[in-house]
């Protein structure tokens, strides 16, 4: 059987390691993550770890969000934000300690300033101008409907026009007569 290269890497990574993934570690320094003094086993998530998570992109699973992303990279991620938090540091502070070590790309909520305004002005902006296109549109449809009638109002007919409409409309009574 033929296996594709990278079919071939997996397998062998999967076999060759009895079957586990290897998922590493990612701290501070890019290594495993020390637990700080005096927290033993499982710990309730910290609220500035949890903020940070909030506000980030997987870079494990494209299109996720970082707390939701169920690769174990990903999870060790999150340990690693949590304890980081443990020792100290804020939301704001964290994303940026992920950002630095992932990239930009994994930011999830624009920032408010630079080239990211651009995410938070032109939303309500299109929507503005997209409102102001309708009313514009609305309006332009309207106005030709009211000039016919106005000219229409304003100009009476003939005695003569009166008696060449009522023949056309004999005529054409006339001619559909009975069938």
């Amino acid at each position: 059987m033929l296996l594709l290269p990278s079919a071939a890497a997996f397998l062998f990574a999967t076999v060759g390691l009895g079957g586990t993934f290897y998922a590493p570690s990612v701290g501070p320094a890019g290594l495993s993550a020390q637990i700080p003094q005096g927290v033993e086993g499982p710990f309730a998530p910290h609220r500035e770890a949890e903020k940070a998570i909030s506000r980030l992109l997987s870079p494990f699973c494209p299109g996720l969000m970082l707390e939701v992303c169920p690769s174990p990279p990903a999870a060790a991620l999150r340990d690693s934000i949590q304890l980081l938090a443990a020792e100290g540091m804020n939301a704001d502070e964290l994303v940026s300690w992920m950002l630095a070590n992932h990239g930009e790309r994994y930011r999830a909520i624009p920032e408010r300033s630079g080239a990211g305004l651009w995410a938070w002005v032109m939303p309500p902006f299109a929507l503005l101008l997209g409102l102001a296109l309708v009313v514009v549109l609305l309006r332009r449809f309207r106005r030709p409907r009211a000039s016919v009638e106005a000219a229409g109002k304003g100009r009476s007919i003939s005695a003569e026009e009166r008696d060449r409409i009522e023949a056309a409309l004999r005529e054409m009574d006339f001619n559909e007569g009975p069938s």
